[in-house]
């Protein structure tokens, strides 16, 4: 497994994808910690209550600060109420179309479609591109060639990683990207994951969005002030998507590629409160990516589980940046260099002939 250095084609539809389904990556069978079925079944069971709180509280509460927002709208006092409703529009609804994208944040069915619909409009992640994308994501996890959703590639391009923090180009692809799909186009990648009986659902939802859209153009024409459009539509997912960019990067980012051990490609990392509460407990992704089923407010109890078999989590968002960006750093330089997840002595190891690159890569 192991490869000289060598540029990779992170494109769906080029050599490393075919290298990846040649050799074994592509929809392979991955390790899981064993747990006893009675107990999983336990875990994977589906509640209305906790995420019908924690909803009522996301929603309430951006309520509140973008009538604090426009209570001082023309004054610095607006600036706090901005930040805060920016965060819960373009950050919180991130983990809120994530979790209700696997069905397993509500009991009830329609509530999960109906947060996972407002959460992508938030967020600008059409719901149907980005279901398919999510399923081959957690399909095949950092895998070169087939993961859609790879955010840190090799090199790392560090500017774009920067930029990002407030979507200055992420924000006009996604717009972009609506546009094509309300004109009827979906690109070669995007049909390689989504299947065509679903083509038409990408472009009534892509038509609506440019609707509710131009509709915030004319209110802010008819009352002369950008202030709508503060509030709805892309400002408020560049301007409030920092802190899901921040989380977000410690998932994934300067770890293992093409190997089939989400111990060894994802970060656990312990966070605050109120970290989890807009994160909706996405830190705990180690267990998240290994079984994706269980709902978010089970994700203690699932990492409780399965600590023994998993690499020390991280204390901190700071402990794992002062990871993270010296890895980014040092893989513009050494693309194949990464960082080495150990796993204690309690852990199964799976399958090391698959791992060639781990065993052979240093940790320092």
């Amino acid at each position: 497994m192991s490869r000289a250095t060598t540029m990779r084609d992170y494109s769906l539809l080029g050599l490393d994808s075919r290298r990846a389904v040649e050799e074994g990556l592509a929809a392979a069978e991955w390790y899981h910690t064993d747990i006893p079925r009675k107990e999983m079944k336990e875990l994977m069971q589906r509640k209305d209550a906790p995420a019908i709180r924690d909803t009522a509280i996301w929603i309430g509460l951006m309520l509140i600060f973008a009538a604090g927002a426009v209570a001082f709208w023309g004054s610095w006092w607006s600036l706090p109420f901005f930040i805060c409703y920016g965060v819960l529009y373009g950050s919180a609804s991130d983990s809120r179309w994530h979790e209700c994208s696997h069905g397993t944040a509500f009991k009830t069915r329609w509530l999960n479609d109906a947060v996972y619909a407002f959460a992508c409009f938030l967020i600008m992640r059409e719901p149907t591109i980005w279901r398919w994308s999510h399923t081959r994501h957690h399909t095949d996890t950092i895998i070169v060639g087939r993961d859609p959703e790879i955010v840190a590639m090799r090199p790392p391009d560090t500017l774009a990683i920067l930029l990002n923090f407030f979507n200055i180009l992420n924000a006009p692809r996604a717009v972009i990207g609506v546009l094509r799909h309300a004109l009827g186009s979906l690109t070669e990648e995007e049909k390689s994951f989504v299947p065509e009986s679903e083509w038409p659902k990408v472009y009534a939802v892509a038509r609506l969005w440019v609707l509710i859209w131009l509709a915030v153009l004319a209110l802010c024409l008819y009352t002369g002030s950008i202030l709508p459009a503060l509030f709805i539509g892309p400002l408020p997912t560049m301007y409030g998507g920092w802190f899901s960019h921040m989380v977000g990067l410690t998932q994934h980012a300067g770890l293992a590629e093409n190997v089939l051990d989400h111990r060894l490609n994802s970060r656990t990392v312990y966070m605050n409160p109120v970290f989890r509460f807009l994160y909706w407990n996405m830190n705990y992704h180690v267990e998240h990516h290994m079984f994706p089923m269980v709902p978010y407010h089970a994700l203690p109890k699932l990492h409780a589980r399965m600590k023994d078999d998993c690499p020390v989590p991280y204390n901190s968002t700071w402990e794992a940046y002062r990871e993270l960006v010296p890895a980014l750093i040092r893989q513009m330089k050494e693309p194949e260099w990464f960082v080495q997840r150990a796993l204690p002595g309690s852990a199964r190891p799976f399958r090391p002939d698959l791992h060639n690159d781990i065993v052979a890569a240093p940790a320092e």
